[in-house]
């Protein structure tokens, strides 16, 4: 029987998961002390996961590379959290939740899945409204709702532009709570080298202690990844600077299969690249898109003149700016998918139009002030203020502005050194998340058995592009409200198996080749700095397996990598020594295991002959430039199996996307 095996439940799809649960294995309140579970990575999903089953009675043992849980890099989610509770009336649903997040993510990802979340994304709002969570409400005390790219409905809540940290410090403080108890053992600087399997099962990890050097074994009943997504492998990009994809990848290695690695989110508003010296990019919310005007000027003179500092965008009449995107998308505007909005972006600057002053003259305006004009009349009119000037219609307008999204203009005046609210804000798409991820059942666990895999590490939402605020609803979703379920189906027949021992040969083994390649980073003779390798690595992912690509192009990028691979293992120099903090060292076991996902990935791209979501392919795209799927021959999951270190040797298993519930379309946002 193949491993890929999806174990959907049978039955009507909006009953799949109440009678999947119904008819689940379960482990007794008093057994559940016998049971240990590895828990990598804490930020929303892993800090839920890791809580809840700690709650539930299981002893978590859970691993950050951070100095605290509250560092994970799902503190950076700024706009929000979609769920389907339809305070607004207009219309949602959970079926509509389901079929948007079906319909972004161009037809590529499981419908029972995509059902499960939707159905379960109300729980959210009422956890993390109970741990203390301050979303926003309107005047009347109802929590409030705002839109996000790729619906015509309200659903998305939101704590200001902070909703990913109040997320995470809700999660935090229900982990808190259970570390106090000491049911998680909490493992601060400690960073997943390797996963051990014994018998054919997870069994533990292999961890560095980042602080001393040292290595250690960690052995549980079931291993949770839950370590986030890949997009360091561009190297610039606007996730944390430490976010890596080693957890995961060390897994696929040991059997895990990954699927659509080459299905990549590219963000449409992040501040521009400013110099090639630069390691990090500001990701903008894409709640700005709510109030914002995305724009550049019609006439290619005017950009120029803004490139070249002789023009300020803010002194060009409106009759002479391009609103692109409510140009080509009237129904959507300026909330049409994150995946459309960005390639509309690109073809504009490709066309001259850009305007920043960069090295490629990327950039767009993302403009405020017919936001402010309309909040501030409407403001005077609801405070009686007859004939209000101009300035009083700014002031008023202002601080709606500021209210809703204050801290997130300052941030951006404090990068730029531009006030957002008179000059508008320059914009342009960066890397931001990935799709694709370890391949995981209807279950969450992974083609090994014992290890499960949630969140943004795993595949099984998404298809080729997220929607905005899904990321946070899936996370939560995994830990809080469907792993807690699935694992301890899996767990029910360990209650008698007792303490897992790490003094056996598979831990011996393990620990053995992470000392070995240790030994050798830190003795390599190299010239060039992991930062060397990385860029160029990144430099070619952009270029060819970036926003536009060809087969042409993902050819040559396989071969480029493969080179790339072949002089880091060469010449890579890691200063330093073994036994101390050492962020060189880190940075070249991620380094590492990024330039063989990035070899995958352009294959990836290059064997899905379509153009779906993310994955742009140029010798697939409609006259008009939009997206041509290819139904008939690519509507599945690609998953790869790790077959030695050539990665060209990969092998592919292919997993059908079967639509029962839904009509299989062409996406339109016209």
């Amino acid at each position: 029987m193949s491993k890929l095996d999806p174990k959907i439940p049978g039955g009507p799809l909006a009953d799949k998961w109440t009678n999947h649960k119904n008819h689940m294995n379960l482990v007794s309140p008093n057994n559940r002390d016998k049971i240990d579970i590895i828990v990598v990575g804490t930020g929303l999903a892993g800090g839920s996961a890791a809580s809840t089953l700690a709650e539930q009675g299981y002893n978590v043992k859970a691993f950050c590379y951070q100095d605290s849980p509250r560092r994970a890099h799902s503190i950076a989610a700024q706009g929000g959290i979609n769920a389907a509770k339809n305070y607004q009336g207009d219309g949602d649903s959970t079926y509509r939740l389901f079929y948007d997040t079906i319909k972004g993510g161009d037809y590529r990802s499981r419908e029972a899945n995509v059902y499960r979340l939707a159905e379960v994304s109300a729980n959210i709002i009422d956890q993390c409204v109970a741990q203390g969570v301050p979303f926003g409400r309107e005047y009347g005390g109802q929590l409030d709702n705002r839109s996000f790219g790729g619906v015509q409905v309200k659903r998305t809540f939101y704590a200001k532009g902070q909703t990913g940290q109040q997320l995470l410090l809700g999660a935090y403080s229900a982990m808190s709570r259970q570390i106090g108890k000491g049911r998680i053992k909490m493992y601060n600087r400690h960073e997943m080298m390797e996963l051990v399997i014994v018998d054919g099962k997870a069994r533990g990890i292999i961890a560095r202690n980042l602080v001393t050097g040292e290595i250690e074994r960690h052995s549980a009943h079931a291993v949770v990844i839950a370590s986030g997504g890949y997009g360091n492998v561009y190297f610039l990009s606007t996730n944390a600077m430490g976010s890596n994809v080693s957890a995961a990848w060390k897994i696929h290695k040991k059997g895990a299969y990954f699927a659509n690695p080459c299905f990549v989110q590219i963000h449409p508003t992040c501040i521009p690249v400013h110099g090639t010296q630069q390691s990090k990019l500001t990701l903008m919310s894409e709640s700005l898109r709510n109030s914002g005007r995305i724009w550049v000027p019609k006439n290619i003179e005017d950009a120029e003149a803004i490139r070249a500092g002789k023009l300020r965008p803010e002194n060009i009449a409106p009759e002479n700016r391009d609103y692109y995107l409510e140009r080509r998308y009237p129904a959507f505007g300026n909330l049409v998918p994150r995946d459309v909005a960005s390639r509309a972006a690109k073809e504009r600057c490709d066309a001259g139009y850009g305007i920043e002053n960069n090295d490629t003259k990327e950039g767009v305006f993302l403009d405020f002030s017919t936001e402010i004009l309309k909040k501030g009349t409407e403001a005077a009119l609801e405070k009686n203020i007859h004939n209000p000037t101009p300035q009083q219609i700014y002031d008023l307008g202002k601080a709606w502005i500021e209210e809703k999204y204050g801290n997130l203009f300052v941030m951006y005046e404090k990068i730029t050194g531009e006030n957002p609210y008179v000059t508008p804000m320059k914009i342009y798409p960066a890397v931001h998340y990935t799709m694709g991820g370890v391949w995981v059942d209807y279950n969450l666990q992974s083609t090994i058995p014992g290890c499960f895999v949630i969140g943004e590490a795993n595949f099984s939402d998404h298809g080729a592009n997220r929607l905005g605020a899904s990321a946070l609803m899936q996370g939560l979703a995994d830990g809080y409200f469907v792993l807690p379920y699935t694992i301890a189906d899996y767990l029910a027949a360990d209650i008698r198996t007792g303490p897992i021992s790490t003094e056996t040969p598979d831990f011996a083994e393990a620990e053995n080749e992470i000392k070995k390649k240790v030994e050798f980073f830190i003795n390599n003779n190299g010239e060039h700095s992991v930062d060397h390798f990385h860029k160029k690595l990144g430099h070619i992912m952009w270029n060819k397996v970036g926003m536009g690509r060809t087969p042409e192009g993902l050819r040559e990028a396989i071969a480029e990598i493969e080179q790339v691979r072949k002089e880091f293992w060469q010449n890579v120099k890691v200063p330093g020594t073994a036994n101390e903090m050492n962020q060189e060292l880190e940075k070249a076991f991620r380094v590492a295991d990024f330039l063989e996902l990035g070899q995958l990935m352009a294959i990836d791209a290059l064997n899905r002959q379509e153009s779906c979501g993310g994955h742009f392919r140029w010798d697939h795209a409609t006259p008009e430039g939009e997206a041509e799927r290819d139904d008939e021959h690519y509507k599945f999951v690609s998953t790869w199996e790790y077959n030695g270190s050539d990665i060209n040797q990969e092998v592919l298993h292919k997993e059908d996307l079967i639509y029962e519930n839904i009509e299989v379309k062409t996406r339109s946002y016209k």
